[in-house]
Protein backbone atom coordinates (compact mmCIF):
# COMPACT_ATOMS: atom_id res chain seq x y z
CA UNK A 1 0.00 0.00 0.00
CA UNK A 2 2.85 2.38 0.84
CA UNK A 3 4.31 1.87 -2.64
CA UNK A 4 1.02 2.78 -4.31
CA UNK A 5 0.68 5.82 -2.06
CA UNK A 6 4.19 7.04 -2.85
CA UNK A 7 3.81 6.63 -6.59
CA UNK A 8 0.43 8.35 -6.60
CA UNK A 9 1.61 11.18 -4.36
CA UNK A 10 4.42 12.04 -6.76
CA UNK A 11 2.44 11.78 -10.00
CA UNK A 12 -1.17 12.70 -9.31
CA UNK A 13 -1.54 15.67 -6.91
CA UNK A 14 -3.62 17.72 -9.35
CA UNK A 15 -5.78 14.78 -10.41
CA UNK A 16 -6.68 14.22 -6.76
CA UNK A 17 -8.33 17.60 -6.41
CA UNK A 18 -11.09 17.04 -8.99
CA UNK A 19 -13.19 14.18 -10.31
CA UNK A 20 -11.91 14.56 -13.85
CA UNK A 21 -11.57 11.93 -16.56
CA UNK A 22 -8.26 10.54 -15.23
CA UNK A 23 -9.63 10.24 -11.70
CA UNK A 24 -12.63 8.31 -13.03
CA UNK A 25 -10.31 6.16 -15.15
CA UNK A 26 -8.39 5.22 -11.98
CA UNK A 27 -11.53 4.79 -9.90
CA UNK A 28 -11.83 1.00 -10.45
CA UNK A 29 -8.29 0.61 -9.08
CA UNK A 30 -9.33 2.65 -6.04
CA UNK A 31 -12.08 0.10 -5.37
CA UNK A 32 -9.43 -2.62 -5.15
CA UNK A 33 -7.44 -0.42 -2.77
CA UNK A 34 -10.58 0.22 -0.70
CA UNK A 35 -11.21 -3.52 -0.43
CA UNK A 36 -7.65 -4.17 0.75
CA UNK A 37 -7.96 -1.41 3.35
CA UNK A 38 -11.28 -2.81 4.60
CA UNK A 39 -9.97 -6.38 4.80
CA UNK A 40 -6.91 -5.29 6.75
CA UNK A 41 -8.98 -3.29 9.21
CA UNK A 42 -11.37 -6.20 9.75
CA UNK A 43 -8.45 -8.52 10.46
CA UNK A 44 -7.54 -6.28 13.37
CA UNK A 45 -11.17 -5.83 14.42
CA UNK A 46 -11.67 -9.59 14.73
CA UNK A 47 -8.21 -9.97 16.33
CA UNK A 48 -6.82 -12.12 13.57
CA UNK A 49 -4.03 -9.56 13.55
CA UNK A 50 -2.89 -8.33 16.94
CA UNK A 51 -3.02 -4.81 18.32
CA UNK A 52 -0.42 -4.17 21.04
CA UNK A 53 -1.02 -1.81 23.96
CA UNK A 54 1.23 -0.32 26.61
CA UNK A 55 0.81 1.04 30.13
CA UNK A 56 1.06 4.72 29.16
CA UNK A 57 -1.35 6.67 26.94
CA UNK A 58 -0.55 6.70 23.22
CA UNK A 59 -1.50 9.67 21.02
CA UNK A 60 -1.37 9.03 17.27
CA UNK A 61 -1.09 12.11 15.06
CA UNK A 62 -1.68 11.22 11.42
CA UNK A 63 -3.82 11.84 8.39
CA UNK A 64 -5.97 10.05 5.86
CA UNK A 65 -4.64 12.08 2.93
CA UNK A 66 -1.43 11.13 1.16
CA UNK A 67 1.25 13.80 1.25
CA UNK A 68 2.22 16.25 3.95
CA UNK A 69 -0.65 17.91 5.80
CA UNK A 70 1.22 19.26 8.82
CA UNK A 71 1.57 16.12 10.97
CA UNK A 72 5.08 16.76 12.22
CA UNK A 73 4.52 20.43 13.18
CA UNK A 74 1.39 19.25 15.01
CA UNK A 75 3.42 16.58 16.81
CA UNK A 76 6.00 19.16 17.89
CA UNK A 77 3.31 21.55 19.14
CA UNK A 78 1.59 18.75 21.09
CA UNK A 79 4.90 17.61 22.60
CA UNK A 80 5.67 21.14 23.78
CA UNK A 81 2.16 21.43 25.24
CA UNK A 82 2.54 18.13 27.12
CA UNK A 83 5.89 19.22 28.51
CA UNK A 84 4.35 22.50 29.68
CA UNK A 85 1.83 20.39 31.64
CA UNK A 86 4.70 18.68 33.47
CA UNK A 87 4.40 15.41 31.53
CA UNK A 88 7.26 13.42 30.03
CA UNK A 89 6.44 12.72 26.37
CA UNK A 90 8.37 10.47 24.03
CA UNK A 91 7.95 10.28 20.26
CA UNK A 92 7.97 7.29 17.93
CA UNK A 93 7.98 7.26 14.15
CA UNK A 94 8.59 4.96 11.24
CA UNK A 95 11.40 7.24 10.06
CA UNK A 96 10.26 7.70 6.48
CA UNK A 97 13.06 7.78 3.89
CA UNK A 98 15.85 6.51 6.14
CA UNK A 99 18.48 4.10 4.86
CA UNK A 100 18.41 1.92 7.99
CA UNK A 101 15.87 -0.76 8.85
CA UNK A 102 16.41 -1.38 12.57
CA UNK A 103 14.80 0.08 15.67
CA UNK A 104 16.99 2.89 16.96
CA UNK A 105 17.05 6.02 19.06
CA UNK A 106 17.46 9.39 17.39
CA UNK A 107 20.64 10.73 19.01
CA UNK A 108 22.35 14.12 18.59
CA UNK A 109 24.82 12.54 16.20
CA UNK A 110 22.13 10.75 14.16
CA UNK A 111 21.82 11.92 10.57
CA UNK A 112 18.53 12.32 8.69
CA UNK A 113 19.71 9.55 6.37
CA UNK A 114 19.91 7.17 9.35
CA UNK A 115 16.69 8.09 11.16
CA UNK A 116 14.58 10.17 8.75
CA UNK A 117 14.42 13.94 8.48
CA UNK A 118 11.26 14.46 10.52
CA UNK A 119 12.32 12.38 13.57
CA UNK A 120 15.68 14.16 13.48
CA UNK A 121 13.89 17.52 13.49
CA UNK A 122 11.59 16.54 16.38
CA UNK A 123 14.51 15.30 18.49
CA UNK A 124 16.54 18.44 17.85
CA UNK A 125 13.74 20.97 18.25
CA UNK A 126 11.86 19.39 21.18
CA UNK A 127 14.68 17.70 23.14
CA UNK A 128 12.57 14.62 23.96
CA UNK A 129 13.32 10.92 23.43
CA UNK A 130 12.59 9.86 19.84
CA UNK A 131 12.79 6.29 18.52
CA UNK A 132 12.19 5.01 15.00
CA UNK A 133 11.11 1.57 13.80
CA UNK A 134 9.03 0.25 10.95
CA UNK A 135 6.95 -1.58 13.58
CA UNK A 136 6.03 1.30 15.88
CA UNK A 137 5.48 -1.03 18.84
CA UNK A 138 9.17 -1.93 18.79
CA UNK A 139 10.00 1.76 18.98
CA UNK A 140 7.56 2.23 21.88
CA UNK A 141 9.02 -0.68 23.86
CA UNK A 142 12.59 0.50 23.27
CA UNK A 143 11.70 4.05 24.29
CA UNK A 144 9.95 2.99 27.51
CA UNK A 145 12.83 0.67 28.41
CA UNK A 146 15.40 3.43 27.91
CA UNK A 147 13.29 6.22 29.44
CA UNK A 148 11.00 4.68 32.10
CA UNK A 149 9.81 8.14 33.29
CA UNK A 150 8.01 8.61 29.97
CA UNK A 151 4.35 9.28 30.77
CA UNK A 152 2.84 9.60 27.28
CA UNK A 153 3.80 8.43 23.79
CA UNK A 154 3.18 10.57 20.71
CA UNK A 155 3.30 8.71 17.40
CA UNK A 156 4.21 10.82 14.37
CA UNK A 157 2.03 9.32 11.62
CA UNK A 158 0.60 5.83 11.95
CA UNK A 159 -3.15 6.43 11.85
CA UNK A 160 -3.39 3.31 9.68
CA UNK A 161 -0.77 1.38 11.70
CA UNK A 162 -3.31 -0.63 13.71
CA UNK A 163 -0.69 -2.89 15.31
CA UNK A 164 0.00 -0.03 17.72
CA UNK A 165 -2.88 0.46 20.13
CA UNK A 166 -3.81 4.07 20.67
CA UNK A 167 -5.81 6.03 23.21
CA UNK A 168 -6.25 9.24 21.23
CA UNK A 169 -6.29 9.76 17.47
CA UNK A 170 -5.70 13.18 15.94
CA UNK A 171 -6.27 13.52 12.20
CA UNK A 172 -4.58 16.47 10.48
CA UNK A 173 -5.82 18.11 7.27
CA UNK A 174 -4.56 21.08 5.28
CA UNK A 175 -6.61 23.28 2.95
CA UNK A 176 -6.97 20.42 0.44
CA UNK A 177 -9.39 18.68 2.75
CA UNK A 178 -10.15 15.26 1.27
CA UNK A 179 -9.53 16.38 -2.31
CA UNK A 180 -11.90 14.67 -4.73
CA UNK A 181 -12.96 12.18 -2.05
CA UNK A 182 -11.63 9.12 -3.90
CA UNK A 183 -9.20 6.60 -2.45
CA UNK A 184 -5.74 5.97 -3.91
CA UNK A 185 -4.80 6.02 -6.73
CA UNK A 186 -7.84 7.94 -8.06
CA UNK A 187 -7.80 10.33 -5.10
CA UNK A 188 -5.65 11.24 -2.10
CA UNK A 189 -7.40 9.18 0.59
CA UNK A 190 -5.55 6.35 2.32
CA UNK A 191 -8.84 5.15 3.81
CA UNK A 192 -12.49 6.23 3.58
CA UNK A 193 -13.47 9.49 5.24
CA UNK A 194 -15.27 10.31 7.46
CA UNK A 195 -14.06 7.84 10.03
CA UNK A 196 -14.06 7.98 13.81
CA UNK A 197 -11.19 9.96 15.35
CA UNK A 198 -10.94 11.87 18.61
CA UNK A 199 -9.84 15.23 17.20
CA UNK A 200 -9.62 16.83 13.75
CA UNK A 201 -7.02 19.55 13.27
CA UNK A 202 -6.87 21.80 10.20
CA UNK A 203 -3.42 23.19 9.48
CA UNK A 204 -4.35 25.18 6.36
CA UNK A 205 -5.81 28.62 5.85
CA UNK A 206 -9.31 27.24 5.25
CA UNK A 207 -11.42 24.35 6.55
CA UNK A 208 -13.21 21.91 4.28
CA UNK A 209 -15.34 20.63 7.18
CA UNK A 210 -15.65 21.18 10.96
CA UNK A 211 -12.63 20.75 13.20
CA UNK A 212 -10.08 22.69 15.17
CA UNK A 213 -7.66 25.09 13.53
CA UNK A 214 -4.01 25.98 13.93
CA UNK A 215 -2.10 29.17 13.31
CA UNK A 216 0.97 28.78 11.05
CA UNK A 217 3.61 31.46 10.80
CA UNK A 218 7.36 31.83 10.49
CA UNK A 219 9.51 32.77 13.45
CA UNK A 220 10.92 36.29 13.65
CA UNK A 221 14.40 34.85 13.22
CA UNK A 222 16.41 32.37 11.17
CA UNK A 223 18.92 29.89 12.60
CA UNK A 224 22.56 29.51 11.62
CA UNK A 225 24.15 26.06 11.65
CA UNK A 226 25.83 26.91 14.99
CA UNK A 227 22.46 27.65 16.59
CA UNK A 228 22.80 31.44 16.64
CA UNK A 229 19.95 33.60 15.36
CA UNK A 230 19.55 36.15 12.61
CA UNK A 231 16.54 38.50 12.68
CA UNK A 232 14.44 38.09 9.55
CA UNK A 233 13.94 41.83 9.45
CA UNK A 234 17.70 42.25 8.91
CA UNK A 235 17.45 40.27 5.67
CA UNK A 236 15.07 42.67 3.97
CA UNK A 237 16.59 44.21 0.88
CA UNK A 238 19.29 41.55 0.61
CA UNK A 239 19.83 39.06 -2.21
CA UNK A 240 17.86 36.00 -1.11
CA UNK A 241 17.32 32.52 -2.55
CA UNK A 242 14.91 30.12 -0.85
CA UNK A 243 14.85 26.34 -1.20
CA UNK A 244 12.29 23.89 0.19
CA UNK A 245 12.12 20.10 -0.05
CA UNK A 246 8.76 19.72 1.68
CA UNK A 247 5.30 18.60 0.63
CA UNK A 248 4.02 22.11 -0.15
CA UNK A 249 7.08 24.32 -0.75
CA UNK A 250 5.06 27.26 -2.10
CA UNK A 251 3.62 27.82 1.38
CA UNK A 252 7.13 28.38 2.74
CA UNK A 253 7.98 30.83 -0.03
CA UNK A 254 4.72 32.71 0.46
CA UNK A 255 5.32 33.05 4.20
CA UNK A 256 8.81 34.42 3.58
CA UNK A 257 7.34 37.06 1.28
CA UNK A 258 4.69 37.88 3.89
CA UNK A 259 7.57 38.68 6.23
CA UNK A 260 8.69 41.35 3.78
CA UNK A 261 11.50 39.34 2.21
CA UNK A 262 12.03 39.65 -1.53
CA UNK A 263 13.17 36.35 -3.05
CA UNK A 264 15.30 36.50 -6.18
CA UNK A 265 14.58 32.80 -6.66
CA UNK A 266 12.43 30.17 -5.03
CA UNK A 267 13.51 26.57 -5.65
CA UNK A 268 10.86 23.90 -4.89
CA UNK A 269 12.19 20.36 -4.47
CA UNK A 270 10.47 17.00 -3.80
CA UNK A 271 9.38 16.23 -0.25
CA UNK A 272 12.13 14.58 1.83
CA UNK A 273 14.77 15.66 -0.70
CA UNK A 274 18.13 14.43 0.64
CA UNK A 275 20.35 17.24 -0.72
CA UNK A 276 23.17 14.72 -1.28
CA UNK A 277 25.53 16.46 -3.69
CA UNK A 278 23.06 19.31 -4.23
CA UNK A 279 24.55 22.65 -5.23
CA UNK A 280 22.82 25.99 -5.43
CA UNK A 281 22.75 26.79 -9.16
CA UNK A 282 24.46 30.15 -9.65
CA UNK A 283 23.95 33.13 -7.36
CA UNK A 284 26.94 32.26 -5.17
CA UNK A 285 26.67 35.66 -3.46
CA UNK A 286 23.07 35.09 -2.38
CA UNK A 287 21.87 34.29 1.13
CA UNK A 288 20.31 30.82 1.13
CA UNK A 289 17.11 30.32 3.15
CA UNK A 290 15.57 26.92 3.89
CA UNK A 291 13.09 25.17 6.16
CA UNK A 292 14.23 23.81 9.51
CA UNK A 293 13.59 20.26 8.28
CA UNK A 294 15.74 20.74 5.18
CA UNK A 295 18.53 22.41 7.16
CA UNK A 296 19.49 19.16 8.89
CA UNK A 297 20.40 17.70 5.47
CA UNK A 298 21.64 20.94 3.94
CA UNK A 299 24.02 22.19 6.64
CA UNK A 300 26.72 19.49 6.20
CA UNK A 301 27.44 20.79 2.68
CA UNK A 302 26.01 24.32 3.01
CA UNK A 303 26.71 25.50 6.57
CA UNK A 304 25.99 29.07 5.49
CA UNK A 305 22.29 28.32 4.91
CA UNK A 306 19.80 29.97 7.24
CA UNK A 307 16.90 27.87 8.52
CA UNK A 308 13.61 29.62 9.23
CA UNK A 309 11.55 27.81 11.90
CA UNK A 310 7.81 27.31 11.55
CA UNK A 311 5.59 28.36 14.44
CA UNK A 312 2.59 26.02 14.63
CA UNK A 313 -0.05 26.81 17.25
CA UNK A 314 -3.22 24.69 17.59
CA UNK A 315 -6.14 26.69 18.93
CA UNK A 316 -6.49 26.56 22.75
CA UNK A 317 -9.85 24.76 22.57
CA UNK A 318 -8.20 21.84 20.78
CA UNK A 319 -5.46 21.57 23.40
CA UNK A 320 -8.09 21.70 26.16
CA UNK A 321 -9.98 18.83 24.53
CA UNK A 322 -6.73 16.90 24.21
CA UNK A 323 -6.02 17.41 27.92
CA UNK A 324 -9.51 16.25 28.91
CA UNK A 325 -9.32 13.13 26.79
CA UNK A 326 -5.78 12.37 27.93
CA UNK A 327 -6.72 12.70 31.61
CA UNK A 328 -9.71 10.41 31.06
CA UNK A 329 -7.53 7.78 29.36
CA UNK A 330 -4.94 7.96 32.14
CA UNK A 331 -7.62 7.43 34.77
CA UNK A 332 -9.04 4.48 32.83
CA UNK A 333 -5.61 2.86 32.52
CA UNK A 334 -4.90 3.38 36.23
CA UNK A 335 -8.29 1.90 37.13
CA UNK A 336 -7.68 -1.17 34.97
CA UNK A 337 -4.28 -1.71 36.62
CA UNK A 338 -5.80 -1.47 40.10
CA UNK A 339 -8.61 -3.86 39.12
CA UNK A 340 -6.08 -6.36 37.82
CA UNK A 341 -4.35 -6.30 41.21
Amino acid sequence: MAGIAGMARDALPQVWMHRGWLAWLLWPASLVYRALVAIRRELYHFKLLRTHRVCVPVIVVGNVVAGGAGKTPAVMAIVEHLRARGLYPGVVSRGYGRSTQDCREVCPQSTPDEVGDEPALVAQACSVPVFVARERMKAVKALLAAYPKTSVIVCDDGLQHYALGRDIEICVFDERGTGNGFLLPAGPLREPWPRAVDLVLHSGASQAFPGYTAQRSLAEHALRSDGSRVALASLRGQKLVAVAGIARPQQFFDMLRQRGLKLERALPLPDHFDFDGWQLPGAADSILLCTQKDALKLWPSHPEALAVPLIFMPEPAMLSQLDARLDARKEAKLSSVNTAK
